[in-house]
C-alpha cells in the first residue's frame, strides 16, 4: 500500500529548501546563470536544485550561500536539508554503512520515547526479536539489498537497544498479525526460541501484546509495519524506504489505524494460546 500523504510531506519539505535557496539568490540580485558561474557549476545544476529536481548536498548549500553572500543562512539550511533526508530514506542508502550502524542510529529515539506503539504484519517486531531470529532476518535484508553483511553484529545491537522494554517507566503496545508467528526466519529451533521469548515478554506489566487472529472480522486492512513514538513521530517501513512522519494530521491517521487494529486483536491467555500453537507447529 502506498503512502501518498507521507511522500507528499517529504516532497513539500524538499521544495521548501529549494525555495529558500531561490529566495537567497534573488535577494543577492543574481540571475540563475550568474549564480552558476560563481559556483563553477553547469547552469542546469543550478536549475535542478532550485526547482527541487536534485537534492543539494551540504557542500552545494555552502557554495550557494557563499556565492550569494548569505553565509549566515548555511547552518539553518543544512539542518532543514538533513530533516528532509530523515523523512524519506531509501534503505539502500541507510544500510550502505552497514546494518549495525543503522541499528545504533535509532538508539537516541528509543531512549527518549516513553510510549511506543508497534504494528507488524510481516515479521516479529524488532523490539522483541531474539539474536537468532534477528540475525536470520538481517541476513535476508543484506542479501536482498546487496549491501555489506554485518548481520550478526547488527542483531546483537538490535537486541541491546531493545533493553528499554524492561524499563517499567515506559509503556509498549505491540500488535502483530497471526501469520507472523509462522513466517520462518531461521530454522525450527530459532523460531521456537523466538516464540518462547514472546511468551515471556507478554508477562511484562508495561507491555500490551496483541495478536490479530487469521479469523478476525477485519475492521482495518493489513498495513505495512509502523511504529508510533510518543504521539510525536511515526516510522513506516516500506520495501524500499524508511519514512518518518512528524506532521500532526498524518500521525492522527496512524493513531486511528492502531486503535482499529487493536480492536481486532486478542490478548492475555488467548494470545498466549496462539503463540503456543505456533510453537507446537514448529515440529
Amino acid at each position: 500500500m502506498s503512502h501518498p500523504e507521507s511522500l507528499n510531506s517529504a516532497e513539500e519539505a524538499r521544495k521548501a529548501v529549494a525555495g529558500r535557496l531561490g529566495d537567497i539568490r534573488k535577494d543577492a540580485g543574481l540571475n540563475g546563470l550568474e549564480l552558476a558561474v560563481l559556483c563553477d557549476w553547469h547552469p542546469s545544476k543550478r536549475s535542478r536544485i532550485e526547482n527541487a529536481r536534485t537534492r543539494p548536498s551540504e557542500e552545494d548549500i555552502r557554495t550557494w550561500c557563499r556565492a550569494c553572500g548569505a553565509v549566515d543562512q548555511i547552518p539553518d539550511l543544512i539542518a532543514s536539508s538533513r530533516h528532509v533526508d530523515s523523512m524519506y530514506r531509501e534503505w539502500k542508502r541507510v544500510h550502505s554503512g552497514g546494518l549495525k550502524k543503522a541499528q545504533d542510529s535509532v538508539v537516541p529515539l528509543y531512549q527518549r520515547t516513553r510510549h511506543m506503539r508497534v504494528y507488524c504484519s510481516n515479521v516479529i517486531p524488532g523490539l522483541v526479536q531474539t539474536v537468532g531470529y534477528a540475525t536470520a532476518l538481517l541476513n535476508s535484508i543484506a542479501e536482498f539489498e546487496n549491501v555489506m553483511n554485518d548481520a550478526e553484529d547488527a542483531a546483537v545491537a538490535r537486541v541491546a537497544r531493545s533493553e528499554v522494554i524492561y524499563d517499567a517507566g515506559r509503556r509498549f503496545a505491540m500488535l502483530i498479525e497471526e501469520d507472523v508467528l509462522y513466517f520462518r526466519f531461521g530454522d525450527a529451533e530459532v523460531m521456537s526460541r523466538q516464540l518462547a521469548y514472546l511468551l515471556s515478554i507478554m508477562a511484562l506489566p508495561n507491555v500490551s501484546f496483541g495478536i490479530i487472529p487469521r479469523t478476525a472480522v477485519r475492521k482495518m486492512w493489513t498495513l505495512e509495519g509502523f511504529v508510533i513514538y510518543d504521539d510525536a513521530q511515526v516510522q513506516v517501513e516500506t520495501l524500499s524506504a524508511d519514512m518518518n512522519i512528524t506532521r500532526p494530521g498524518e500521525i492522527t491517521v496512524y493513531l486511528r489505524a492502531f486503535r482499529k487494529l487493536s480492536e481486532m486483536a486478542v490478548y492475555g491467555d488467548a494470545a498466549r494460546a496462539l503463540v503456543q500453537e505456533a510453537i507446537d507447529a514448529q515440529g
